[in-house]
């Protein structure tokens, strides 16, 4: 993840942030634990595989024929929070399939609230009636990220596949700040909807949101089978990616947040735009990245936790190669700080194991090598580089 909006407006916060990483050891807000040495993940948990749509990018095959068979039981989701509040775990981020399908979601949300632990909701925003927005909020959830693939009913209802979704996706926005809910846009940039982003910008400040996450295409999941019509070229990437960055420089920081995911790689792009425009917080903002030791979290600050207990690096990962183990077979905590489970040594020492131009790239400091698995769906080899990098690699 690429916060680029606290790379441009960040003059004060990157320094206390760089002053944390050069060993104080107050607590960190959440929006820093990207940065930070401390080794908390924030876990991405698929509550159900079940969902009422069947959108063309799903890194689940999520759909309505998913039944629940499997699914943690609420004994079993309870005890799995208890289990994080003992690391502890700063974020839990309630995902899907569609998370608000699982009956029990606004119990869990309320325990691990009560746990200390914050609790985040990624939704598509189809089920958020106004009652259904009181009900989270109450049960402790500060934030929802909404997903968004369109500025036009016709964009965004062909990606995910149901006529009339982006009608009922627009209405959440508006329940959800009623209720006291944050909300924020995500959407995945593919060659279907890219050259709607400044419209689906626009409508987003509109729509109140107080963060534009924009995901570059992974192939995982049902977004393998469509992975090479989908994905966008280099001067693509490049246009929109100016674009978030244009928008982020003039937006206010207190009204919106633009952030990029799913390419580490992207904070070469934002260092570069901040070299042209002669920014007076290019200097910390590198030092900032250059902090994370590569910008990829999984298996490090991020991990990912499927309906049925099954423990990956993160989200996009959910491979049987890429398997760490079970919360059913062993608690989350020992697996994450198991020292030798050999998916999680390969995440966290991934520089050892790279054969192509990220190996001698002056940049790997600041990406890490970009995605793993975008890397691993090439020829299987992890090693790989990420075909969405377009950066140069010299020297300089």
């Amino acid at each position: 993840m690429n916060r680029i909006t606290q790379a441009i407006h960040g003059k004060g916060t990157i320094s206390s942030m760089v002053h944390e990483k050069q060993g104080k050891n107050a607590p960190v807000s959440n929006r820093y634990l990207a940065y930070t040495k401390k080794c908390r993940p924030v876990i991405f948990w698929n509550v159900t595989a079940r969902c009422n749509l069947a959108c063309s990018h799903c890194y689940l095959k999520s759909g309505p024929g998913r039944a629940g068979t499997n699914e943690l039981s609420t004994a079993e989701a309870l005890a799995f929070i208890d289990d994080c509040a003992t690391i502890p775990v700063p974020v839990l981020l309630l995902s899907g399939g569609e998370p608000l399908l699982r009956e029990d979601i606004r119990e869990l949300a309320a325990h691990a609230t009560a746990c200390g632990i914050s609790v985040a909701l990624s939704t598509n925003g189809t089920l958020i009636t106004p009652e259904v927005a009181q009900a989270i909020h109450r049960a402790g959830i500060g934030y929802a990220g909404i997903s968004l693939d369109g500025a036009s009913p016709k964009t965004h209802d062909h990606f995910r596949n149901k006529k009339g979704a982006f009608a009922d996706t627009i209405r959440a926005f508006a329940n959800c700040q009623d209720a006291g809910v944050r909300t924020g846009v995500r959407v995945t940039l593919t060659r279907n909807n890219y050259h709607e982003l400044e419209e689906l910008i626009r409508l987003s400040l509109s729509l109140g949101a107080s963060r534009f996450c924009a995901y570059w295409l992974v192939p995982s999941g049902r977004g393998m089978d469509s992975y090479e019509q989908l994905q966008l070229s280099a001067p693509e990437i490049a246009s929109s990616y100016e674009l978030l960055y244009q928008y982020a420089k003039k937006t206010d920081p207190r009204v919106m947040e633009f952030l990029s995911v799913d390419a580490p790689q992207d904070a070469v792009y934002l260092l570069t735009l901040m070299q042209q425009d002669k920014s007076r917080d290019l200097d910390e903002a590198r030092e900032l990245l250059s902090s994370m030791k590569g910008g990829c979290s999984a298996g490090i600050r991020v991990a990912s936790v499927n309906h049925t207990g099954d423990v990956y690096p993160c989200q996009f990962s959910q491979d049987p190669v890429f398997l760490v183990g079970s919360i059913r077979e062993r608690p989350f905590s020992q697996i994450w700080n198991d020292d030798k489970n050999p998916v999680l040594s390969l995440f966290r020492n991934k520089n050892d194991q790279f054969t192509g131009r990220c190996r001698t790239c002056s940049h790997l400091s600041l990406c890490g090598g970009g995605c793993r698995v975008r890397a691993y769906r090439q020829q299987n080899v992890f090693g790989d580089d990420d075909p969405l990098c377009f950066v140069d690699t010299g020297s300089g």
